[in-house]
């Protein structure tokens, strides 16, 4: 099976991406990785990258398309993969569709968490990281002993800018104009399942499994 996970920052997606590729056994593959992995083998794709990184500019879509393209032709994506934060916009999505068209291929099924912008404040925002083992903590469903206080290693806990509100905010402002609209794309093609991203990991894992069972997963 060749699927997509796309859904909001916060709605589990990495999590889930483990789980999902795991059940369908296929490679779970996402730009984050295949980035790290280019740029530290010095590939000529990975030292294109680290160029436009160093200057704190975006990679072009033509540079993450390239090294997507590389991924997808290894074998062990030949019987199927889950991408994982690719495509972020709909001209990747056209992209990719063309990509896998000269592989020979499709993606079979696009599968959205569906989560709503509150839930996932209150997720991120209550994330607390350890000043000195970098352990991730959540006031509310991971909460330490003491305030504040790492239970691993006694060390100082913070809230990350990345995980204070008015950013979250932001980002999900940045996901409804860039991303959101992968939806429409791909309910146009009727690729797309959504499914509810709401309550315990392993419910949100069995919806996910199930949906993708009714499309032979």
């Amino acid at each position: 099976m060749r699927l997509v996970l796309v859904g909001p920052p916060g709605a589990g997606k990495g999590t889930q991406a483990e789980f999902i590729a795991a059940h369908l056994s296929v490679p779970k593959i996402s730009t984050g990785d295949i980035f790290r992995a280019n740029v530290s083998q010095g590939t000529p794709l990975g030292v294109e990258a680290k160029r436009y990184m160093d200057a704190g500019k975006l990679v072009p879509d033509e540079v993450t398309i390239n090294m997507v393209r590389e991924r997808l032709a290894e074998p062990d994506a030949a019987e199927g993969f889950l991408l994982d934060g690719f495509p972020r916009t709909t001209p990747q999505a056209a992209a990719l569709d063309k990509l896998l068209a000269d592989l020979g291929t499709a993606l079979d099924i696009v599968l959205e968490l569906v989560v709503d912008d509150d839930e996932v404040i209150r997720r991120l925002s209550g994330r607390r990281t350890c000043r000195g083992c970098g352990k991730i903590w959540h006031v509310e469903f991971d909460p330490t002993n003491r305030d504040s206080i790492c239970d691993r290693c006694g060390a100082e806990l913070f809230q990350r800018d990345d995980d204070k509100p008015e950013t979250i905010a932001a980002r999900l402002r940045e996901y409804a104009e860039k991303t959101a609209p992968l939806v429409d794309y791909y309910g146009a093609q009727g690729k797309l399942v959504g499914i509810d991203a709401t309550g315990p990991v392993e419910d949100v894992t069995v919806r996910a499994i199930d949906a993708l069972r009714s499309y032979g997963g």
